[in-house]
């Protein structure tokens, strides 16, 4: 896993590795620089492009011009520094920087306070201001700002677009120079991974510079972002002499007559997922579409208002919700299942309506249970937010207090866990936005829990392997849309694929 840092832990980890690789602060910034322009000539390899660099006269504005001296190195040929001097303050690494290009007869350029300028380059690199930054732009920089942004250039950030902040709350109306492209450093940076870094970037990748990986885990970040491996390590491949008893029995509580739809997606997605038995509780009128759509899955009928009868705790878990209505009905059986099945539950779409309207059943979900809602459902859950930031928080809280685990749901989909941990995943893509996709992760977890898996690993592999499914089926074709059903019938490919 790949720990995210804050600003001020990013600052730790530099000094840290420049005191004890030992390297120069300077020789670290080249690093840095080469790790940024060798991502940087992938994409635009054009080397009769002009481009501006546009540099601070801080340690981000140092990058930006040992970034020019790479670049004129490799032969592009129309390069244009601009230096905003805002400020009579300048890092003794900029400085350095600045000495060395001019020694390759770069001309710099300086924009001072209130000066207008004019741009005309193809491509321009924002190394004005880097993490760090707690107060929205103002000034001489946003006016700067606001102009390049009116310009419609291809524009790539080194680090950070210049005033987004890296972590914490973000104000909706603060300027921030829009990026095509962040390349940053080592890890991504928090608010990245959150709705409203849309504003603020298209895309990024992170490049290693070398910092001290021991020294970065060493600062227990609460922030985890999952990379492939972790998944392959956490996967467990089938053994021989096992049976279907071997991986469990999943119980799905879905559906209403015109809903059956979620009931068969989350059903199957289970089936797929590898439990070795699925059962659906669904409503008789569902019955015919279950057994067209996938026989393999068993049956528990519901019959209009009255209960079904069933031994609760012969299942290895339970997934309820998806499609199954808020009435009544819905209602009582929610609190038969948490009221006698003493194991994890996942809970999902209507069951999650449901507790939002009966807040005094969060107090009876068995310890280590999963909520998978998306935005609108944590907010009924929990309070409405005003940004994202706020929800991190409120998941930490909430996971804690209740002993469970959230899945808020994201193009990162965010696991919260009660030790205080929140795990972002890595994998997804636009082409899986499309209704049932929820359905499906439901069922996903809630046959990992069958297989017994614990809770926390539940979730992040199901998280990932969703969205590596998706990735899979999407990405290499161009395709637009991923459906759903598609998508849990391609899970043991994926399955199997990190598992070889």
């Amino acid at each position: 896993m790949l720990p995210l840092l804050t600003a001020p832990q990013i600052r730790e980890a530099d000094a840290y590795t420049i005191a004890h690789e030992p390297i120069t602060s300077v020789d670290l910034m080249e690093r840095a620089a080469k790790a940024f322009t060798n991502c940087f000539v992938k994409h635009y390899p054009d080397k009769e492009q002009r481009i501006a660099i546009y540099c601070g006269t801080g340690n981000n504005g140092g990058d930006g011009l040992a970034i020019a001296q790479l670049l004129n190195g490799l032969g592009y040929k129309f390069l244009d520094v601009k230096i905003a001097r805002f400020s009579d303050k300048a890092s003794d690494d900029f400085k350095v920087n600045l000495k060395l290009l001019k020694q390759t007869g770069i001309k710099t350029k300086d924009i001072k306070p209130g000066e207008g300028i004019k741009e005309d380059s193809d491509i321009i690199i924002d190394a004005l201001l880097g993490s760090g930054l707690n107060k929205p732009l103002a000034g001489d920089h946003k006016n700067l700002v606001e102009y390049l942004n009116e310009l419609h250039k291809t524009v790539v950030a080194v680090d950070v677009p210049t005033g987004f902040f890296t972590e914490g709350e973000t104000d909706p109306d603060a300027v921030v120079l829009k990026a095509d492209l962040a390349i940053t450093f080592q890890q991504p940076k928090i608010n990245f991974l959150l709705p409203e870094s849309a504003a603020a970037m298209d895309r990024f990748e992170f490049v290693d510079i070398g910092i001290d990986k021991d020294f970065v885990e060493s600062l227990n970040s609460p922030y985890q972002f999952i990379e492939k491996q972790d998944i392959k390590d956490l996967l467990k491949p089938r053994h021989r002499f096992s049976n279907k008893g071997t991986y469990g029995h999943a119980l799905i509580v879905a559906g209403q007559d015109k809903t059956m739809g979620a009931a068969l997606l989350c059903s199957a997605a289970s089936a797929y997922a590898g439990a070795g038995l699925t059962t659906a509780c669904v409503p008789e009128s569902g019955l015919t579409a279950l057994n067209s759509y996938l026989p393999e899955i068993m049956a528990i009928i519901r019959k209009g208002d009255k209960q079904p009868e069933i031994g609760w705790e012969q299942f290895s878990a339970i997934g309820i919700g998806p499609g199954l209505g808020k009435d009544k009905p819905a209602l009582d059986l929610l609190k038969n299942i948490l009221t006698n099945y003493h194991k994890p539950v996942v809970l999902d779409a209507d069951a999650l309506n449901l507790l939002a309207k009966n807040n005094s059943l969060l107090k009876k979900i068995p310890e280590g249970s999963i909520l998978t809602p998306h935005l609108k459902e944590f907010d009924r859950l929990f309070g409405s937010h005003a940004n994202w930031w706020q929800r991190l928080q409120t998941c930490i809280k909430k996971a804690e207090e209740f002993k469970i685990y959230i899945v808020l749901k994201n193009d990162y989909t965010i696991t919260a866990t009660p030790e205080g941990m929140l795990y972002f995943n890595s994998t997804s893509n636009a082409a899986m936005a499309t209704g049932g996709m929820g359905d499906v992760l439901t069922g996903i977890i809630t046959s990992l829990l069958a297989q017994r898996y614990p809770p926390e690993e539940a979730c992040i592999i199901g998280a990932y392997i969703h969205g590596q499914t998706g990735d899979e089926l999407a990405l290499p074709h161009q395709m637009n849309v991923v459906l759903p059903g598609k998508l849990a019938q391609q899970l043991p490919i994926t399955m199997a694929k990190l598992m070889a």
